[in-house]
């Protein structure tokens, strides 16, 4: 028989964004390697071919905003009873969760069923809940939270990070060592390949050919550096034009762009179906990762570094793991990342060799099979 990992996922999963791309990429990869996989997660989302998905219910319930919010504790209680039942039916070997809501359902039904518990973690619950906006650094209630996600992150038998810095975070808070391990993020290199623009694609985008194209591909918000990326762009010195896709707040961000007087610069798109995403990334010579938070890993230079784009970056623990030597580097600052973008445009043709050698290192060390080979080496031994 097959081991059988029940998964679960306190999100709207699938949505075409770097924590929903980590889960969809570690449970078909473990489907690749015999396990037999099921997934429990909120009602809102897609589902994905190949996945064995169940679901909370939730009237009317297809979407959900990224990031913290009040509706998801109701989703939470509604979500336990639904692990139980499948944890009935489906008799797992091991518990498989992901965020910190996820790990601790799993603990309860793990000490239930006497069986292992495995949390990818990605990320600090409560630095989360701030980058979002949700809880004020001020607020009475980001003590107990501290505590709860300290004792929730050592209950696990075994912990994935997706970044070193994360796994030190952890070890310095207190976690075995033996019980954290390094499990970065990872991209299917056959899908994200390098291909030339898309001339109609470049015409339906009003793109001039001539002209260098920034492109970034990733959530819109505050704390992924979207605020710090627009003032950059306001600041810089060389010709270029720019293609943001992702959302949420995408009208937020183009008034702002108006207001830095932009104007048809930059291009919002929303939404791009990860399906379609190498045929718009195809269309850059240069990718953008201004993300600030520093408590999450950074999984869209993935994309970028299979594309073999060259990758402009803040400089970032979480970023330096996957890019080494082979990024470009600027401080947190709208003028810093202005100048370091010019000094860039103003060399592209050098860089192209940067953006090849990324592509190596992905295919070397950044696959799904290498991460479900891991998965695989490390959760053996438990079952």
């Amino acid at each position: 028989m097959p081991p059988r990992v029940l998964a679960i996922a306190p999100t709207g999963f699938y949505n075409d964004y770097g924590c929903h791309i980590r889960i969809r990429g570690q449970l078909l990869g473990l489907q690749r390697r015999g396990y037999r996989v099921r997934l429990v997660t909120y009602p809102a989302g897609r589902d994905v071919p190949g996945l064995d998905i169940h679901r909370s219910w939730w009237p009317g319930l297809h979407e959900l905003s990224v990031g913290s919010s009040r509706i998801k504790l109701a989703l939470d209680a509604l979500l336990g009873p639904k692990v139980l039942t499948a944890a009935r039916r489906f008799q797992p070997h091991l518990i498989l969760a992901y965020l910190h809501e996820g790990a601790l359902m799993g603990w309860a039904l793990a000490r239930w069923r006497r069986i292992p518990l495995v949390f990818d973690y990605q990320g600090s619950l409560t630095a989360e809940m701030i980058a979002h906006r949700f809880l004020s650094p001020q607020s009475f209630w980001r003590g107990p939270l501290s505590r709860l996600e300290q004792w929730i992150n050592t209950r696990d038998q075994l912990i994935f990070t997706s970044t070193e810095h994360a796994r030190q975070a952890l070890l310095a808070a207190g976690v075995p060592r033996q019980r954290v391990h390094l499990l970065p993020d990872a991209v299917d290199p056959q899908r994200f390949h390098p291909q030339p623009p898309d001339p109609h694609l470049q015409a339906q985008l009003n793109l001039d050919p001539a002209r260098p194209t920034l492109v970034y591909l990733g959530l819109l918000a505050p704390y992924q550096g979207i605020d710090l990326l627009l003032q950059a762009l306001a600041r810089t010195q060389a010709p270029w034009q720019a293609l943001i896709m992702g959302f949420p707040y995408q009208t937020h961000y183009q008034r702002m762009a108006r207001t830095l007087g932009l104007g048809d610069q930059v291009r919002f798109l929303g939404k791009i179906p990860y399906a379609q995403a190498p045929r718009y990334l195809a269309l850059g010579d240069l990718a953008l990762a201004p993300k600030l938070a520093t408590s999450e890993g950074s999984g869209k230079l993935l994309p970028y570094m299979s594309m073999a784009l060259p990758v402009l970056a803040t400089d970032t623990p979480a970023h330096r793991q996957y890019l080494h030597d082979l990024g470009l580097y600027a401080s947190p600052r709208p003028a810093a990342f202005a100048r370091v973008l010019t000094q860039a445009l103003e060399r592209l043709d050098t860089l192209r060799e940067r953006g090849q050698a990324l592509r190596q290192h992905v295919l070397a060390r950044y696959t799904w099979d290498h991460t479900a080979a891991e998965m695989e080496r490390m959760i053996r031994p438990m079952l």
